[in-house]
């Protein structure tokens, strides 16, 4: 998935921006289970493998939207500014409608679903948990690498080594 990712950014930074959401989604999901009374299962952790390819799908509409809104003209400042605020809502009504979906299967009684519930409880508390920290982390990790790049790409006005 990385190479995929770094073929489809060109860079190996953007990639890892991207899936820095997964540990945030795993502690989401262990959260979850503290606060439901439920252990950690198998299923549990079937939940948490699914956890990882949804938590990064907000991370990724975020690089790219700005990506694409980059220019030479507007300050980076601004432009993860703007990409944060347009992307807010349709990651919150994903990641919302994603959690009050999984909500009828955690409360459900009856024996049938009884093994189903880890997987829910990972997959809902990881969701949320994951997409509040990534509305902040990302544009952040973002910028910090901006920062960082503007270090080895400049010295004193001149080219010295280009890191994507």
């Amino acid at each position: 998935i990385f190479g995929l990712l770094a073929i489809q950014f060109k860079s190996y930074f953007q990639p890892v921006i991207v899936m820095s959401a997964i540990p945030f989604g795993i502690v989401g999901a262990t959260i979850g289970h503290l606060v439901m009374g439920f252990n950690l299962s198998i299923l549990s952790m079937f939940g948490i493998v699914a956890l990882a390819g949804v938590v990064v799908n907000d991370s990724l509409i975020m690089i790219d939207l700005i990506n694409r809104e980059r220019s030479e003209h507007v300050p980076l400042r601004q432009i993860l500014r703007d990409c944060a605020t347009r992307r807010f809502r349709p990651i919150m009504l994903t990641t919302l409608t994603t959690f009050c979906g999984l909500l009828s299967m955690i409360f459900e009684k009856s024996l049938q679903a009884r093994f189903l519930i880890p997987m829910a409880i990972s997959l809902a508390f990881g969701v949320v948990f994951a997409t509040m920290i990534t509305l902040i982390l990302v544009p952040s990790l973002y910028m910090i690498l901006e920062d960082i790049r503007g270090l080895f790409t400049r010295r004193g006005g001149e080219v010295v080594e280009k890191v994507d």
